[in-house]
């Protein structure tokens, strides 16, 4: 089927200064770098991006400015956008209004709501736009998956086009690939390979943030047929994946990495989520030190601040403020 997503998508951190408030300068500076580099769409406001800290206004501003910084070079998607369905609603019509190319809708975490709560969510914010959507099956942080059951069931609606996996069960991608036309990105770092080699589409990556062009070179190596080449790759980029996604949220992680890159301004995060401690700091920078041949990206000159990245913010306004 058409593909309007593209294939290398970034979970995208959302960059704050020290006080928690959203560093726009950063911002568009960070979109800019990761489209440059190769990236086919940016996921605005996911879990990546602390979503359920953000004000509306804020993940609203997140899709403007990234659609004027992109322009025509990558989608811009917004993702959540909550586990409220009537939100969900509000905000996937205020985000079509404000230039989005795409909804992610991540299943409603904390409810645990049954799986005919899930195929009516998905609908009816399915149904509130012309946008297509990717359903966002995450069981850890949601307490419930989208059965396969449930997942034929939604394919069969018009808008809803992808989904993008953190359940890892690779025989059920397997089947409802068989079985539908739907989309499949790896929502799990180190699985993007495993995934693409039995039929997925890409990645919705959090490690993307700090390497996109290594994805780039495993899709593209995936594309050609080229397994070997896919797999060189994928070997290099595993010692920075740990690093991300193994020892601590990989927003927090990713924050700290491209600080002490020199990439953004700060490193902070909203709690109740906080900065690494030394013995979570030490870890990373341990499987960072094996890090050697990427694309993109270099060490050497890696700094990083424990003391800017301690702690967490609380911003002025509530999230769910709307």
């Amino acid at each position: 089927m058409n593909n309007p997503f593209g294939q290398v998508l970034v979970a995208l951190i959302t960059p704050m200064d020290h006080d928690g408030e959203v560093a726009w300068g950063d911002v568009e500076r960070h979109v800019d770098s990761l489209v440059s580099q190769g990236v086919d769409g940016v996921v605005i406001s996911g879990t990546t991006g602390e979503t359920s800290t953000l004000t509306d206004d804020e993940k609203l501003k997140l899709i403007k400015v990234a659609k004027d910084v992109a322009g025509d070079r990558a989608r811009i998607i917004q993702g959540g956008p909550s586990n409220e369905t009537a939100h969900a609603i509000q905000l996937a019509k205020q985000s079509e209004d404000a230039g989005a190319d795409a909804i992610m809708a991540v299943t409603p975490y904390y409810n645990k709501p049954t799986q005919a709560g899930l195929l009516t969510h998905f609908r009816m914010i399915a149904d509130a736009t012309d946008l297509p959507m990717i359903l966002y099956d995450i069981p850890g942080r949601a307490g419930v998956p989208i059965r396969y059951e449930t997942i034929l069931r939604l394919a069969k609606h018009p808008n809803i086009l992808a989904v993008k996996d953190a359940k890892g069960d690779l025989a059920e991608v397997s089947r409802v690939l068989n079985e539908t036309d739907l989309l499949y990105f790896s929502g799990d770092d180190p699985m993007v390979l495993p995934a693409m080699s039995i039929g997925a589409s890409g990645l919705i990556g959090v490690t993307a943030n700090i390497a996109p062009q290594p994805y780039r070179t495993i899709v593209d190596a995936v594309n050609r047929g080229d397994l070997a080449a896919a797999t060189a790759e994928h070997r290099l980029l595993e010692p920075l994946a740990r690093a991300t996604m193994r020892h601590i949220p990989g927003t927090v992680s990713t924050k700290y990495i491209l600080h002490g890159l020199g990439r953004i301004s700060s490193p902070r995060v909203r709690l109740p989520l906080v900065g690494p401690e030394d013995s979570e700091a030490t870890l990373i920078e341990n499987d960072l030190a094996q890090v050697h041949g990427l694309a993109g990206v270099d060490f050497t000159n890696f700094r990083p601040d424990r003391n800017a990245a301690a702690g967490g913010a609380l911003p002025k306004i509530a999230g769910t403020t709307r």
